[in-house]
């Protein structure tokens, strides 16, 4: 960790509060000694072979049994557990990303999940107040993000979900719609834009913004093969997820082109020893959009407000203080014309895509295709 942190590298731990494994001391302990504290770690079941309750019934992945305050201590509560403990500056993680977190304390008619993500987060404010908590949320419940827990999920509802609807080109992949056995849906430009929209207004925007944005991860398949090896397509994803509110979560191998399907064809690694199969020409445009990301005021701090919605592109302005930043992206080929005197706007600079001046963009692809502009108001142009 400290190593990361000389590099300005941030450490994120990945903390598992629904369940352990089969093999952790925990479940030995409460196996092997009934009156131990350990015991009320966990869900007992004589009904089932194991004697124990685990998650989707699977013997390997024990079910934690919030109810135990002395499990509540071991993970989050107690002066020396897990969450304080790697955090404090003698470790100096970053943060917490949280596997499974809508299940967390969830098992039938119990529902401690409020009192617990709120722990964890009272915990990690007592050691570093400016720690990342974040959620994976496979089920969207708004009131996992209500501000008093998680700081924010991984946004697969909000955006990844519209996006793969928006731009795949392998509707039959295998694993199905994101490991769902259906054929995955096709829509346009107005619904993506719906979808995205009704999942924003349903949580407070600072959920929204501390949230992971993303195309895929490792229980996906990659966006690579969902858009069945298109390089323009998969770079109009990328461009938007680089520019749209949140944190951008690249999966690992995903710059470089790396492909597969759901289950772990999607968890293919990246070969360091031969990059001959890199992508190479795929990861500068990459590294060009990362840089704009990280050093554009508009992009970091900016609102959102959608400036055109069609079938085949969208565009969208990023406010800020500083500075307002335009975005357009196609999934397409596309003769398109944005005109932003309503806007009160003019082009100041194009730091990606289509060069432009002016009050009227005009854009004629023979591809899907990306730009990003700065963009100031036409009466300061004219002052």
């Amino acid at each position: 960790v400290a190593a990361a942190n000389k590099r300005r590298i941030r450490l994120l731990g990945d903390l598992t509060s629904n369940h352990c494994g089969a093999g952790h001391p925990w479940l030995a302990k409460a196996v092997k000694d009934k009156k131990s504290k350990e015991r009320g770690y966990f869900y007992w079941d004589k009904s089932v072979k194991h004697g124990y309750v685990g998650w989707w019934d699977l013997a390997s992945l024990p079910k934690l049994n919030f109810n135990s305050q002395a499990l509540r201590n071991a993970m989050y509560a107690g002066k020396n557990s897990i969450v304080k403990k790697w955090l404090s500056p003698k470790f100096g993680m970053a943060g917490w990303r949280i596997d499974v977190g809508n299940m967390t304390g969830r098992l039938g008619a119990d529902d401690l999940h409020d009192e617990v993500m709120r722990g964890i987060r009272q915990a990690m404010d007592e050691v570093k107040p400016d720690a990342w908590l974040v959620a994976e949320n496979g089920d969207f419940v708004a009131s996992d993000l209500n501000g008093l827990g998680w700081h924010g999920a991984m946004n697969y509802q909000g955006f990844m979900r519209p996006v793969w609807n928006w731009v795949n080109k392998n509707s039959t992949i295998g694993g199905g719609f994101q490991g769902l056995p259906f054929t995955m849906p096709k829509i346009n430009g107005r619904q993506l834009v719906e979808s995205m929209s009704q999942f924003s207004a349903a949580i407070p925007w600072r959920s929204l913004v501390a949230s992971m944005v993303l195309l895929d991860s490792h229980d996906t398949a990659r966006m690579r093969t969902v858009v069945l090896g298109d390089k323009a397509i998969h770079l109009s994803a990328m461009a938007l997820m680089l520019s749209y509110p949140g944190v951008p979560s690249i999966f690992a191998g995903d710059e470089i082109g790396l492909e597969g399907a759901w289950g772990e064809d999607g968890r293919r690694t990246i070969n360091w020893e031969n990059r001959s199969a890199w992508d190479h020409e795929f990861l500068a445009q990459i590294k060009l959009l990362v840089e704009i990301r990280r050093h554009r005021d508009g992009l970091i701090h900016g609102g959102l407000r959608w400036l055109a919605v069609e079938d085949d592109y969208i565009a969208f302005l990023r406010e800020s203080k500083k500075e307002s930043i335009l975005v357009f992206i196609s999934r397409k080929q596309v003769k398109a014309t944005l005109d932003l005197k309503p806007y009160g706007y003019v082009i100041k600079q194009t730091l990606y895509g289509e060069s432009a001046q002016g009050s009227k963009i005009v854009i004629a692809s023979k591809a899907a295709t990306q730009a990003v502009w700065v963009v100031e108001s036409s009466q300061k142009r004219i002052g």
